[in-house]
Order: C-alpha cells, then structure tokens, then sequence
C-alpha cells in the first residue's frame, strides 16, 4: 500500500491557522482520502494531559522543549506513523517547526539543542508539506482579542514575542524551500481556500 501523505499547519497565534486545517480536512475528504486530523501538542491521550499542562503551568524552558517532544513522540507513534502506513492522509495542527519557532525562537532555546532532540523523536519522519500562515503581529494579535475564549500562557505572551516566533517561522521557510510553503493569511478566508487546493493539488 502506498504511504500517506502529511501536512502539517503552522503559524504565530491568531494568524488563522487552526480554521484553515479543518477545512483542509473536509476538503481533502471530498476528494476520497481518509484524512486523521489532529494537533500537538495532544493528539492522543497522553498529549493532550501534556497539552493541559503545557498551556496552563508556569516552567522552565527545557522542561517545556522536553514536554513538547514527549507529547510528539507519542503522537507520532500512535497516531501519525499508523496512518501513513495505512495510506491515510495525516493533516496536523502544528509539529516540530513549532518547537523550533516557539521554543527556539520565542524563548530562545538553543537551536542545537532542539535539532538533537528532533533527530531522536523524529528519526527521518518529516511532513510532506508544510504550510506556514503567516500574518504581521498586529493582525494576529487583534485577532486573539477577538476571541473570547481565556488565553492560553502561549496567547498571554507579549507582541516581542511573537515578533521572533515569526521571525523563526520565517527562517525555517527561508532553509526549507522544498517542504515549506509560506501562506499570506490576511487574504480573505476563500482566497486561502482556493490557495490550498491548488498547493494540495502539487501532492
């Protein structure tokens, strides 16, 4: 059977990332494919206790680098590894580019230190694709004031922050031209749907 294929969505908060990966999904299911859509940190039952932690408690930087990657490597071996071995299409909500963005370059962990890590966990596994959302921090951050849902400790973090988490998104574009593909998310919602089934469409 052939392998799957995964994408995997990233962006800062509020550049309407998650909204665009549930109907990449729905899409992807009109066109016949069986389609596992989950996220990270979570995706199993493990990881979203971890995702609860990670999202509420104070910690060190290590500590939360080290969770975020205990969460993926059990996602990747209950979930992401059995659907591409099914020949399933695997949509996530974030994966290793987040740690290197948010943890690399918002807290400004080492980038070395996050590559071992990410060798370990991931061995050769790597998305297919990557969509990365990008809008300026202004935007996103108007965004999540929209929002009445309480913020999370990641959407508490101030616009300096977010500022080298897209800077570090944006690196990762830059070094990743093959995998990568950078999408202007202040467009309208249906200018990024037709955007999308038109990248999908290159898989």
């Amino acid at each position: 059977m052939a392998r799957g294929r995964f994408i995997s969505f990233e962006g800062i908060d509020g550049a309407g990332k998650s909204t665009q990966h549930a109907w990449l999904a729905d899409y992807l299911r009109t066109k016949g494919h069986t389609v596992v859509a989950s996220r990270e940190p979570g995706g199993t039952p493990l990881g979203e206790k971890l995702r609860s932690l990670l999202l509420a408690e104070p910690m060190h930087l290590e500590t939360e680098a080290l969770l975020m990657f205990a969460a993926r490597r059990e996602h990747i071996a209950q979930v992401i590894e059995p659907a591409l071995a099914r020949g399933d299409w695997v949509v996530c909500d974030r994966f290793v580019d987040a740690s290197f963005a948010y943890q690399g370059g918002g807290r400004g962990l080492s980038w070395t230190k996050l590559e071992e890590l990410s060798a370990w966990v991931l061995g050769n596994l790597q998305p297919d694709l990557t969509l990365i959302f990008d809008a300026p921090v202004a935007v996103a951050r108007q965004r999540l004031q929209a929002n009445t849902a309480k913020p999370d400790r990641f959407e508490q973090e101030q616009s300096a922050f977010f500022e080298r988490v897209r800077a570090a998104y944006l690196r990762i574009a830059t070094e990743n031209p093959g995998r990568v593909r950078v999408i202007d998310a202040t467009q309208t919602p249906s200018n990024i749907n037709k955007t999308l089934e038109n990248i999908v469409a290159e898989l």
